[in-house]
């Protein structure tokens, strides 16, 4: 049986107790989060992290305040596990920051780059997300469809929430599905996409699940399209912007992200396709008109995704060097220049029935 993550915690703690008892120098081996040890798994399609490891020594001048800091905040999320409580990043900073006796040190001075870091180092050295250690991040994201949940007690409907439809949290571990009612998920990367297709009643007429991701889709937004992906075998469309960082917002809901590459067993969904604009929907819908001129920074970001190993399909080369050569994008919102239903009754409805998706 898989271990609780307070068993992993205990045992943690139990050897580094251990290595004390023997009198040798206490460590902690964390995998390494860089770069150079960021895999992209052909056959799981995901980004995953290497073998490569470093060592956190406690009689080590430049590793033991973070040898501190790892066993303190490693306690704090004991100690909320056992209260079966749930607490934010910035109250456990809080929680955690301290002048330690007879001194001007503090055990923490800065929850960005200090204890943020550290509570992901946890996590790759547990193999738990910080959800499961009762962490939440603040809430981003909105969904509405055909589907009731069961989340702390409450019976609550999506299809039932008018205009704002249901906030995704940060923690979708415990949510219990009543009843889920959809052929597939449609994920929106813009606010104002979403609120027109849910207006619009898109996912009644077509029977799926609306996410509104704002922009790059949190943690918990990202385990919710994975769990109705996995739980329920639902397809997953990403509708982002034509665009290399519209287009790598779709990368990490689909492979993961460089970033956290240790969560994307539990984040990715490699089933995802994307429905979103593409440079050749400009020519398709006599868009050009409505495109923006890409800058320097565009051109950089979609030459480095273009020698990424998870955008090396051909549809996504051609998309890319489309990009590259003509030196334009475009926003979901240029769509909008048909109609404002344009997406709604045609954009969409045409693409999802010609199964007109890039992988």
């Amino acid at each position: 049986m898989k271990k609780k993550p307070i068993e992993k915690l205990e045992e943690l703690g139990f050897r580094v107790l251990e290595q004390i008892e023997k009198k040798t120098n206490p460590f902690l081996e964390i995998p390494i989060r860089s770069f150079s040890n960021i895999i992209y798994d052909e056959k799981t399609k995901k980004l995953i992290l290497g073998e490569k490891t470093s060592k956190r020594y406690f009689l080590n001048i430049a590793h033991a305040k973070k040898f501190m800091q790892t066993l303190i905040i490693a306690s704090k999320c004991k100690e909320l596990l056992e209260e079966n409580i749930h607490t934010s990043l910035r109250d456990m900073f809080y929680a955690v920051k301290r002048t330690l006796p007879n001194s001007n040190e503090n055990t923490f001075d800065d929850q960005h780059k200090e204890s943020d870091p550290i509570i992901e180092d946890l996590e790759v050295m547990l193999d738990v997300l910080r959800e499961e250690l009762h962490l939440n991040a603040d809430i981003r994201g909105r969904v509405v469809g055909n589907v009731t949940i069961e989340d702390s007690g409450d019976i609550i409907h999506w299809d039932k929430l008018g205009s704002g439809g249901w906030a995704i949290p940060s923690n979708v571990e415990d949510i219990k599905f009543k009843r889920v009612e959809a052929d597939f998920c449609l994920v929106v990367e813009k606010n104002a996409a979403w609120e027109r297709l849910n207006e619009d009643k898109f996912w009644k007429k077509h029977n799926c699940i609306l996410i509104g991701a704002q922009g790059q889709a949190a943690r918990g937004i990202r385990r919710l399209i994975k769990r109705l992906n996995t739980e329920f075998n639902l397809p997953v469309y990403v509708f982002s912007d034509c665009d290399a960082y519209g287009w790598y917002i779709y990368s990490v809901i689909k492979a993961g992200s460089m970033n956290l590459a240790h969560t994307s067993e539990k984040l990715a969904t490699p089933d995802a396709k994307f429905i979103g604009l593409t440079m050749s929907d400009i020519t398709t819908y006599d868009l050009k008109k409505y495109t923006i001129k890409a800058t320097q920074q565009d051109i950089k970001r979609a030459t480095e995704l273009l020698n990424y190993k998870w955008f090396q399909h051909p549809l996504w080369q051609r998309e890319l060097k489309l990009m590259i050569s003509k030196g334009y994008k475009a926003e979901l919102e240029a769509l909008t220049s048909k109609g404002f239903r344009f997406v709604s009754e045609n954009y969409l409805p045409e693409k999802i029935s010609k199964k007109d998706f890039l992988p």
